[in-house]
């Protein structure tokens, strides 16, 4: 099943701490050294920037150089709705023929809706995993026009047989279909990789923040592995992975050791950033 490398502005490091193995990437040159990377390492044959976190220009920018780096390579970005509607569609205008499609440039159904009207029925698609996120929410999305590809997540959809009836209602629908990731481990890439392999209307490469966190991985070594940018379908029974107990145990005990119980996405910059505002959109 095909995966799509996903790239991310990152420090060196954590302040205070050595530098990682992948290096700053701040500009669009360490992006484009961080899609190098991982196109060498797991032969991606597309690529996603998480936006947001630079001024859009800057990010353009830096989709730009991937483009100049990677000219045939399927690109994406997702801002996580820190565009206003009018910001979002400038930038439709100008990555247009740049991107596979844009990803929550704003928040809501209205909001995207606005995106697209500005735009015209002609222009970049936009997807989401942040307003379509149950069969509930996909009527108004589909009578607003807001959104042309839905992003599945099993975790929120209610497993892997209701992301299959998903899939059928976008064939139905016209809406295309991909799969989102949230720092998943080896359990939740299985299972995303049974169930996209099953779906033929799946068309767009899944997300996946898998090679951020395979270090650190719970299931043993051997059924998962990255090949020519996809994972091949795992053999074994159930979603043919075997937990190593001791990683998950350690694993506990850091997350319990952690404070982080409670979700809180400003907290670490802030420890560094105290006057850090989340509230979006922000440009």
């Amino acid at each position: 099943m095909p995966y799509s490398g996903y790239l991310f502005y990152k420090w060196a490091a954590h302040p205070g701490a050595p530098a990682d193995e992948w290096g700053a990437a701040l500009d669009p040159d360490g992006i484009v050294a961080q899609a190098a990377r991982m196109i060498e390492r797991y032969g991606f044959g597309s690529l996603k920037l998480k936006g947001g976190v630079f001024p859009p220009e800057q990010e353009i920018a830096a989709v730009r150089a991937l483009r100049a780096a990677f000219p045939d390579l399927p690109l994406r970005i997702d801002p996580n709705g820190a565009w206003t509607p009018a910001t979002a569609a400038g930038v439709v205008d100008t990555l247009a023929g740049t991107l596979e499609y844009l990803e929550d440039p704003v928040l809501g159904v209205a909001g995207m809706a606005q995106v697209r009207r500005s735009a015209g029925p002609a222009a970049l698609p936009l997807a989401t995993n942040m307003c379509v996120i149950s069969f509930e929410t996909v009527a108004p999305a589909l009578a607003a026009g807001a959104v042309q590809i839905v992003l599945a997540d099993h975790h929120y959809w209610g497993g892997l047989r209701a992301t299959r009836e998903l899939a059928a209602v976008c064939a139905a629908t016209g809406l295309g279909l991909s799969m989102h990731s949230n720092s998943h481990l080896g359990i939740s890439l299985a299972a995303m990789t049974h169930v996209a392999a099953s779906i033929p209307n799946l068309t767009h490469a899944c997300d996946t923040h898998y090679p951020w966190n395979a270090a650190d991985d719970v299931v043993r070594p051997g059924p998962l592995r990255f090949v020519d940018g996809s994972v091949p379908v795992p053999t074994g029974p159930g979603l043919g992975v075997e937990l190593d107990e001791d990683v998950v145990a350690r694993l506990h005990r850091a997350y319990l050791e952690s404070g982080r119980q409670v979700r809180d996405d400003a907290g670490y910059l802030r420890r560094h950033r105290p006057g850090f505002d989340p509230a979006l959109p922000r440009w």
